[in-house]
């Protein structure tokens, strides 16, 4: 990985600032493991060379890992790690201001969730 700097919030956005990076995160956030031709399907419509690329940068940094990682690629689903679990307030927060500030320019933003609790 090439860090521009040393500083925090510009080595979190060489890792996320992204267009695609986040919204992976908020799928497994949301739904749980998914495979890759789930993440693929996702709406916003990820090229796979993309998710491929985003998917091998998450795992080197440990945000991401399969679920059965002696399994082949195929069909093995992708889960949160406990440093990528850590990123769901960052989104959830981030949500909750789009839903504020830019409710007036986006009329067909959908309402953020409630945040479901987090498994013991």
């Amino acid at each position: 990985m090439k860090w521009r700097s040393a500083c925090p919030i510009c080595s979190a956005l060489d890792v996320l600032g992204d267009r695609w990076t986040m919204l992976i995160v908020r799928d497994l956030i949301v739904h749980g493991p998914r495979t890759y031709s789930e993440l693929l399907d996702s709406r916003e419509g990820i090229a796979t060379n993309i998710l491929a690329d985003r998917l091998s940068l998450l795992s080197s940094l440990m945000l991401v890992e399969r679920v059965n990682p002696d399994s082949p690629a195929r069909n093995n689903a992708f889960r949160l790690t406990k440093g990528g679990e850590a990123l769901r307030p960052v989104l959830e927060g981030l949500g909750k201001w789009a839903q504020v500030n830019l409710k007036n320019f986006h009329q067909d933003m959908l309402r953020m969730p409630d945040s479901p609790k987090k498994r013991k």
